[in-house]
């Protein structure tokens, strides 16, 4: 019969040594690598198989015996800690009080010899199989520690400025752990350290794998990330599968597929009805619940698919002599409970095949021995290996074969020893705990010396600001006395701007160049010059001598003005613009729009000095009546523009029209 529950879709490695020994110098070991299908066979060294587990990273490393890959207890941890974080060290054996790797082989179906090669091939299967117990130091409690990169050393300002970027950098990090583990969906608990600016390190209890975590160990700027996990006491083993008992499995097929299970004392373990599983889901769920003996049917022949599952798990059938009455698998399983027909019958069967072996069942109960497993030999029997007494004298004889070479270390540990281990576990609880108080005290000290080092700092900063505020009262006082000289003086530069002003303009309109002006004086205009045509140049020109509506302006570049310059000019309303060069596009319309008149500086004869000019009058009304009528023409040409345009439009609508 085969015990296989369910091959793994992941890579085994089986390993036995094969020469030396751990505890010596240069051991070799026979390794089988087994995917579920192919095998590969190698001898390695103890450096090459760490290198291809660290390399390959397989599920599951098995052996018969732990202590073949480690030669002490803490040589083990060390090995199981150092192993990739999907991988799994698995002894097929058993647990503290392993059996014999050729029992466990036999009992499982599974090929085995002496030969090292073929108890690592042995082992390497019987874990593919779920056959054994994992090897574990740690719980699946992983701690994510976040903490500074560099040293903070100590020093001045300087050093304190270093000190805070690092302790914030190490904040931010942890920020950024904390963001991860949420966006996972895993349960943590974070107990950050804070110090100067930030932290000095954040730790966080995560309740997951390494593999399930996010985050990559290592050093990177100021902090670094360490992840370890959570160590046990001792050594523990955990099954690979649940413990699978014998039982008795009842079916009905069809649309609906119906599946009862029972134990071999008629205890009904499970029911199942499904019309979505197909063959193989159900073999799964049966797998889950036991190792069945009998697969029985309440019809005769027994159908296809019940003998299908039948085979699979090589378990005796049952069947009736007659396909069983409704009436009597109602009074079968009147005591139990199911929920539809299909059930029903798939009880029934199960209970009726229980009833027609249970004499059977107890004659072998009372034949077995203690030692031995009642189901194992209802197994055999019921397969055809036997009588009772055959079947027992050969599971005896197996447990008697090759007891040396096969004896594995440690063995059953005697009451003097559990003590001693016991106190071991002890101990090293309570120097863990030592250390952890050590570390409070530790960071206690660095909290200390912190905060010391700050109300240092907060003295060193109090007397900084006292020099402070007494230069600053000092400087308030010189302030004001020189806000008053400046005023002061502004008043009297304020005074004497305006005189000059006044003698400028009667200097500028008597002054001795004007000859062919003083004859006319009332013929003249004052002319306000704008060096560029710019917006700090129409400002310039304001502060000087003012821009006031009717002015006649004189821009001496008349160049590059884009439509804020020209609506700035605008505002100021001139009566006429005088320019040297050419105006911009945009320019131009603005000044058009606004009925601005502009004309060229040549037209007008102007005498400047320093910043100011005088023009004739005649001049500048003879540039305003040609602005008047160039502006009336080119109105009268936008207004034919805008008559031919519509004239087009509307032709086209009108052909548009049509040709519908």
């Amino acid at each position: 019969m085969s015990a296989r529950t369910t091959a793994l879709d992941a890579v085994v490695f089986g390993v036995d040594i094969q020469s030396g020994d751990v505890r010596g110098d240069a051991p070799s070991y026979a390794l089988v690598v087994f995917d579920g299908e192919s095998l590969e066979r190698d001898v390695v060294t103890y450096r090459k198989l760490r290198r291809r587990i660290d390399d390959e990273a397989p599920t599951i490393v098995a052996t018969d015996n732990m202590y073949e890959l480690a030669e002490d207890k803490d040589a083990l941890v060390h090995f199981l800690g150092s192993l990739p974080d999907e991988t799994r060290l698995v002894q097929v054996t058993g647990d503290e009080q392993p059996e014999p790797l050729s029992r466990v082989a036999s009992r499982h179906g599974v090929p085995y010899g002496k030969d090292p090669m073929q108890e690592a091939e042995a082992a390497a299967r019987l874990a593919a199989a779920n056959v054994g117990y994992e090897v574990s130091a740690f719980t699946d409690t992983t701690t994510v520690k976040v903490s500074r990169g560099r040293s903070t050393g100590s020093g001045g300002w300087s050093q304190d400025r270093y000190t805070r970027r690092i302790h914030g950098n190490v904040r931010a990090r942890a920020r950024e752990v904390a963001s991860a583990l949420d966006d996972a969906g895993l349960d943590y608990e974070m107990d950050p350290t804070e110090k100067y600016g930030g932290y000095a390190n954040a730790v966080f209890t995560v309740d997951a794998h390494p593999a399930d975590i996010p985050v990559s160990r290592g050093r990177s700027g100021d902090t670094r990330v360490e992840i370890e996990r959570e160590r046990r006491d001792g050594i523990e083993f955990e099954p690979l599968a649940k413990r699978r008992d014998h039982v008795i499995v009842g079916m009905d097929p069809g649309t609906t597929t119906a599946v009862a299970v029972v134990s071999l004392d008629g205890q009904v373990h499970d029911v199942l009805s499904t019309r979505t599983a197909d063959t193989a889901a159900v073999i799964e769920w049966i797998i889950e619940r036991g190792r069945p003996v009998i697969v029985a049917a309440d019809v005769e022949p027994m159908p296809e698919t019940v003998e299908k599952v039948r085979r699979s798990f090589d378990a005796a059938p049952w069947v009736p002599a007659s396909d069983l009455p409704v009436d009597e698998k109602q009074h079968r399983t009147r005591e139990e409970g199911y929920d539809n027909d299909h059930e029903r019958d798939a009880l029934a069967a199960a209970l009726f095949a229980f009833d027609d072996h249970a004499d059977q069942f107890e004659r072998i109960a009372r034949k077995t021995p203690p030692t031995l497993d009642r189901g194992v030999v209802i197994e055999r029997v019921l397969g055809g290996d036997g009588s009772v007494e055959a079947v027992v004298d050969d599971l005896v004889e197996e447990d008697e074969e090759d007891p040396e070479e096969h004896e594995h270390d440690p063995r059953e540990l005697t009451a003097e020893e559990k003590r001693i281990r016991d106190l071991e576990r002890q101990v090293e609880r309570l120097q863990d705990h030592v250390d952890d108080l050590q570390d409070t005290v530790d960071e206690k000290d660095e909290r200390i010396d912190d905060l010391e080092s700050e109300l240092s700092d907060a003295r060193r900063e109090e007397r900084r600001e006292a020099r402070e505020r007494r230069t600053v009262t000092r400087l308030e006082r010189r302030n004001d006395a020189l806000e008053r000289d400046v005023a002061d003086r502004e008043e009297t530069i304020e005074a004497l701007e305006g005189k000059l002003a006044r003698l400028k303009e009667l200097w500028k309109l008597d002054h001795s160049n004007f000859a062919d002006v003083e004859e006319k004086k009332r013929g003249l205009v004052p002319v306000k010059p704008v060096d560029k045509f710019t917006r700090d140049a129409i400002d310039d020109a304001h502060d000087n001598y003012g821009l006031a509506p009717d002015d006649v302006v004189y821009l001496r570049d008349a160049s590059g003005a884009g439509r804020s310059t020209a609506e700035k000019l605008v505002d100021h309303d001139p009566r006429v613009v005088l320019k040297e060069g050419g105006l911009s596009d945009v320019a131009d319309e603005v000044l058009f729009e606004h009925e601005v008149p502009v004309g060229p500086a040549d037209d007008v004869a102007m005498q400047e000095v320093d910043e100011l000019a005088v023009a004739r009058e005649d001049d500048v009304e003879a540039v305003i009546d040609d602005w008047a009528d160039r502006a009336a023409e080119r109105k009268k040409d936008q207004k034919s523009e805008m008559v031919d345009r519509l004239i087009s439009e509307h032709r086209a609508d009108e052909a548009g029209s049509n040709a519908f």
